[in-house]
């Protein structure tokens, strides 16, 4: 493209001899006068630039948003040599793969001033002969000299034009125009407009990789991060950015530090990252104000010459994870009936109730206290059941708000892929367990009956449910119905049959099995040595009420396990709740704190079993007495 300066006289005299005369003088470059001949042609005005095709304002705004990578970089470019510009009365203006002005940088084109020239369209058929023109014919920069152009108005300056490329294609196209080429280092026009090309091109070649990385990390069910030193995030993909909300207002750079949104930040591999120590596929719970996460999360530390400046984090949900396996292969019960423990006669009515129910295809309601163990029992029912092979879904009805619940259980929509199924599809062949469904909002409750009563999908009408639900109450659920504080349709749906979870003072003679089962699971999952009751203990197990149940029972036995040193577990080590044991002092009492941290192993999940309070609770006496999680 670089040309030499030639003599403005004569190139001037070339251009009258073809106006006036159609004589083309052999010193003509080729590509300007074949462009001299096609202007005359079409009968282009030579005076000045005729009223162009031009987009509407709504149109213009259009483009300029389908283009605003290229228009924010070059303004970015502009702003920071806009002082060369004006040195030079340098003009810039791009075009789009149409020819057509997205923005007029600096002074005017063509005598125009900017609002005239956007949105104008500026082919060789409009403006005649110019660099756009040529450039844009021959896919290659070209440089024309003033008295080249075909409008007179515009032979003041000299202009270089350059097509911009992405992936092959031209995109757009880049005109200089400068009404002082004189003042000018030789070949700084060209230099310019060449340098501005290829930053261009390669400024948009990565954004174009990075927006493919981008929609890559938008549609895998994983939350990532990019994380600097004190915890500010510096880029979240869309689902950590719906992790951190309301926080952070979902937008690149508007986010939040880790410290105000995870609650136990400093107690999770996130933090030590920050101190260059790695964590592959560690569980790990984030808690934050809004809801807590159970992830397996990996964290690699960056460096940048030999310090940690970030790090990249990547977290899926547990319960994802086993939701994608139910998807792509089935997610096989993890108990049957028959390894549900228990001898005593309400608990045998109980499994022989529920065994018929596993042999038929009605939905079934679970009602029993919390903690009776209603998650096994549907668990077992599944496994025994034509379904088994199917998946086995779970929905946690008082887990969530009203608006993620429905998204849960229904699944959305979404455009550009961002949506996805609901569990209720999920479940299709298989079993969909619905727990505390007494805590279903009306309105879902509704639809959910609806659902069942036609069969279908809301979202996918064309395709049948085939979904089989057991659902668990906490309470009674036809006395809900009646008070209309749940719908009566659902209920006569869910009730066929209803079996009813005994509580565990109504078994107490299932006590010592029940304790031997958990001692034996605990042993097995810990890879500790096994333990027995001793009778003392086990008379004291039985001689309690059990408010909350088996769940409260295994909270027990946990901490008297982990506290017991030897094979045998003695009444001493076994702390009713209300009783001896930890009681409130841990709260005030740091070596009591610390006492049943040991205990538990430092195990959070554990410790907050054994002192029955929240995880976000305990995190905050973990800060208090300054302990760190290991």
């Amino acid at each position: 493209m670089i040309r030499e300066r030639r003599s403005k006289e004569k190139l001037l005299q070339y251009y009258r001899r073809f106006v006036e005369y159609g004589s083309l003088d052999a010193n003509v470059h080729p590509w300007v006068a074949e462009s001299w001949q096609r202007s005359r042609a079409w009968g282009i005005p030579r005076d000045s630039l005729r009223p162009p095709v031009k987009l509407s304002r709504e149109e213009l705004a259009e483009r300029r948003e389908k283009h605003r990578h290229a228009l924010d970089f070059l303004e970015g470019l502009y702003q920071e040599v806009r002082g060369h510009f004006n040195m030079y009365n340098l003009s810039l203006l791009l075009l789009d793969n149409e020819c057509y002005a997205l923005k007029n940088y600096a002074l005017p084109f063509f005598q125009k001033s900017p609002g005239e020239v956007e949105g104008a369209r500026l082919t060789e058929e409009d403006i005649g002969t110019s660099s756009i023109a040529i450039a844009y014919e021959h896919k290659t920069p070209f440089l024309v000299f003033g008295p080249e152009m075909w409008i007179e108005d515009g032979q003041a300056g000299d202009a270089g034009s350059a097509p911009v490329f992405l992936d092959g294609k031209l995109q757009y196209v880049l005109t200089l125009v400068s009404t002082q080429q004189a003042d000018l280092p030789s070949g700084a026009l060209e230099t310019l407009l060449l340098t501005v090309k290829y930053v261009m091109e390669h400024n948009l070649a990565m954004a174009a990789r990075l927006e493919a990385k981008h929609a890559i990390l938008d549609a895998v069910p994983l939350a990532a991060y990019h994380i600097l030193p004190g915890g500010r995030v510096a880029y979240a993909n869309k689902l950590g950015q719906n992790r951190l909300a309301p926080h952070g207002d979902g937008q690149e750079g508007q986010l939040p530090d880790l410290e105000e949104v995870v609650l136990n930040y400093r107690h999770t591999p996130l933090a030590k990252g920050l101190l260059g120590i790695p964590s592959y596929n560690k569980e790990v719970v984030w808690i934050t104000p809004r809801k807590t996460y159970e992830d397996l999360t990996t964290v690699l530390p960056l460096y940048r010459d030999g310090e940690v400046s970030g790090i990249a984090a990547i977290s899926q949900s547990i319960e994802d994870l086993k939701v994608l396996e139910a998807h792509a292969v089935g997610y096989a019960a993890r108990y049957s009936l028959t390894s549900l423990e228990g001898d005593s006669p309400v608990f045998r009515a109980m499994i022989e109730k529920a065994g018929r129910a596993a042999r038929g295809d009605h939905h079934v309601l679970l009602q029993g206290e919390s903690g009776t163990g209603k998650q096994r029992l549907a668990h077992g029912i599944h496994h025994g059941g034509a379904r088994a092979a199917g998946p086995l879904i779970t929905v946690r009805c008082g887990d969530m708000p009203a608006e993620l619940l429905a998204k849960e259980l229904f699944g959305s929509a979404g455009e550009a892929g961002e949506g996805g199924p609901g569990k209720l599809e999920l479940a299709r062949g298989g079993t969909l367990f619905i727990d505390e469904i007494e805590k279903m909002p009306p309105p879902l409750a509704d639809k959910l009956a609806a659902a069942l009563a036609a069969d279908r999908l809301p979202q996918r009408p064309d395709q049948p449910l085939d979904v089989r639900i057991i659902a668990a109450c906490d309470g009674d659920l036809r006395r809900l119905a009646e008070k209309d504080k749940f719908p009566l349709a659902l209920y006569e749906m869910l009730s066929r049959p209803v079996i009813r979870v005994p509580a565990l003072r109504a078994r107490r003679e299932d006590i010592p099995l029940l304790t031997k089962h958990i001692i034996a699971e605990l042993a097995e999952q810990h890879g500790m040595g096994a333990k027995e009751m001793s009778p003392q203990a086990v008379a004291l197990l039985k001689g309690y009420e059990w408010p909350g149940n088996i769940k409260q029972l295994q909270a027990v036995v946990e901490q008297a396990f982990f506290r017991t040193t030897g094979s045998v577990i003695m009444a001493e080590a076994v702390h009713l709740p209300g009783e001896a044991g930890p009681g409130e002092a841990w709260k005030e009492d740091r070596e009591a704190f610390v006492a049943a941290w040991q205990a538990a192993r430092g195990n959070v999940s554990r410790l907050a079993g054994m002192l029955d309070v929240s995880r976000v609770t305990l995190y905050r006496y973990i800060k208090k007495f300054g302990l760190e999680k290991e």
